[in-house]
């Protein structure tokens, strides 16, 4: 999977990590992918409905240790 931006929301809470997401994908073309790395637990539930409210394609969604790491299609 070849990502295009990769952003850093590590140490933000909700609803940071969205925003910033949200700011990111506005630069982005369509069908490009954005990932986004997060230390928000809450954030997996949150990209989802993120997800579904824009249009965006919530890809990946995985943990690794205390990171949480969501890879996002630019719709």
């Amino acid at each position: 999977m070849q990502i295009d931006k990769e952003i850093d929301t590590r140490g933000l809470n909700c609803p940071l990590p969205i925003l910033k997401a949200k700011k990111a994908l506005t630069d982005m073309q369509t069908g490009q992918l954005l990932k986004v790395v997060a230390t928000d637990a809450g954030s997996m539930r949150d990209f989802q409905a993120f997800a579904k409210q824009t249009g965006n394609e919530l890809v990946e969604q995985q943990t690794a240790g205390v990171e949480f790491i969501h890879v996002l299609r630019r719709r």
